[in-house]
């Protein structure tokens, strides 16, 4: 039990301080304190009131800790099934006014206040009126189940963490349900002993999501901060590299300058063609670092409200002759007024379109479309291509890593891209496997972008092929 009662009580504040304005984190938290405040009270009841009456406590500490246990107990029984419905009714985002959303917690309450005060109080034996408290405490955790389930997730990166979010909480509630209700309910007492087995295996869930998709909008980012370093260093890098390059290719151009001239003035050709060919290699080194300098440095950025849709079906248009035979296809939903950089928002999508087509080599299918999440913009950038295998997907971030032999593609396409979505307060995630394609998904919360909905109508028809 000290287990489950730590487990809960971290997975509470992790909760409650990384979402308070949030009623699915507040609401979610609250179940998990109730559970925390049922691990209280067999801790009390097994360790800490014998521990205490062995040592000699006086009546009043004795008194004390007892009503602690009896407030924890109850808070417990009747906390579990009441919040997880709140917090089934928060997740599945039910459309209610103002008046409904305050007065359904309220009624929702009326089953407990009635157990309450028609049922005996505490007892160690009989904490609660079992055969009452599961008439309404089982079907609140059903109904609550069925809700969460019923919860339509388009097929982003979004429908893994509400997967997640299903097999971290509905096994372990539901566990709850029969081992603290149903089986104490028809004489099996004490049932609640083997609630550590549901627990556990909903606490390594719900640590799993932070550390790999994502819980509740919450994320352990270690990833990203590696990242976030990475760049750094690579920014100040190329800032010292440029600003030498820049400095000793301008004194080689001077010079060559000078010598040309007297090449010329002498009819040296040979010469002046050797002095052409030194004045070529120095602008394409000052070209090629200007180029690695303007993909690492610290974006500024210029924002200005515009259709976000527009500005995805604007970048697509310019790409038409790059993108050429590829079946591209497109659903945008219009008219989402969002404060953003244009140019760099386009250029981030440019690099990952880019990326797509050279890596379908001009044949296959290309989709593009843009999802309205409840807290999300979604721009979803899926090929048919190769995918990646394991070591290309650990890498895919990482400035100057890059699968394509030769050219001028200095792997920095998809960390600017990264770098521009963390700019607008976004993220930057992908999906791929080998043999099955790859899918990208810029994500921007509507609050960072101050997104606006002025109309429902969807672009185009719904969907466009091209």
């Amino acid at each position: 039990m000290h287990f489950v009662f730590i487990a809960l009580l971290s997975i509470t504040a992790i909760l409650w301080l990384s979402g308070p304005s949030s009623a699915v984190n507040r609401r979610l938290g609250a179940l998990a304190f109730s559970g925390a405040a049922g691990a209280l009270a067999a801790l009390l009841d097994m360790h800490w009131l014998p521990k205490a009456t062995t040592a000699g406590a006086n009546e009043n500490v004795q008194f004390i800790l007892y009503q602690v246990q009896a407030f924890s107990s109850l808070f417990s029984y009747y906390g579990i099934a009441y919040f997880f419905l709140l917090f089934a009714l928060s997740y599945r985002n039910f459309r209610m006014d103002r008046t409904l959303s305050w007065t359904l917690p309220l009624l929702l309450l009326l089953p407990i206040l009635i157990t309450i005060v028609s049922t005996p109080f505490y007892t160690k034996q009989y904490p609660i009126s079992y055969d009452v408290v599961v008439w309404w405490a089982a079907p609140y955790i059903i109904i609550g189940t069925i809700i969460v389930l019923s919860k339509r997730i388009p097929p982003t990166m979004l429908a893994r963490t509400h997967w997640i979010v299903c097999f971290a909480v509905l096994p372990t509630v539901l566990f709850v349900m029969f081992m603290n209700y149903i089986l104490p309910s028809i004489g099996m007492m004490r049932m609640w002993v083997y609630n550590t087995w549901g627990v556990g295996l909903g606490a390594a869930v719900f640590v799993g999501g932070l550390f790999t998709y994502g819980f509740m909008g919450m994320r352990v980012l270690i990833d990203r901060k590696r990242y976030d370093s990475t760049l750094r260093a690579v920014t100040s890098g190329t800032a010292m590299l440029n600003h030498a390059i820049k400095n000793d290719a301008g004194k080689l151009r001077l010079f060559a300058e000078k010598m040309k001239r007297y090449a010329t003035n002498t009819n040296q050709l040979e010469l002046l063609e050797d002095i052409n060919s030194v004045l070529s290699a120095s602008r394409h080194m000052e070209e090629m670092v200007q180029r690695v300098h303007r993909r690492t440095e610290d974006i500024q950025l210029q924002l200005e409200r515009g259709d976000l849709a527009s500005v995805v079906e604007g970048t697509l248009h310019t790409l038409r002759p790059i993108i050429g035979n590829i079946q591209l296809t497109t659903r945008l939903v219009a008219h989402w007024q969002c404060k953003i950089d244009h140019a760099q928002v386009s250029e981030a999508l440019t690099n990952i379109v880019i990326n797509a087509v050279e890596a379908m080599e001009g044949k296959g299918k290309l989709e593009v479309a843009m999802t309205d999440m409840k807290r999300e913009l979604v721009i979803e950038i899926k090929d048919d291509g190769p995918g990646m295998d394991r070591v290309e997907r650990m890498s895919v971030f990482e400035p100057f890593f890059t699968t394509k032999l030769g050219g001028s593609n200095f792997g920095l396409g998809l960390p600017y891209a990264y770098h521009v979505m963390r700019k607008h307060k976004g993220s930057l995630h992908f999906r791929s496997k080998k043999g099955e394609g790859t899918t990208f998904y810029m994500a921007f919360p509507k609050k960072g972008i101050q997104a606006e909905w002025i109309s429902s109508e969807l672009r185009s028809g719904g969907e466009k092929v091209e």
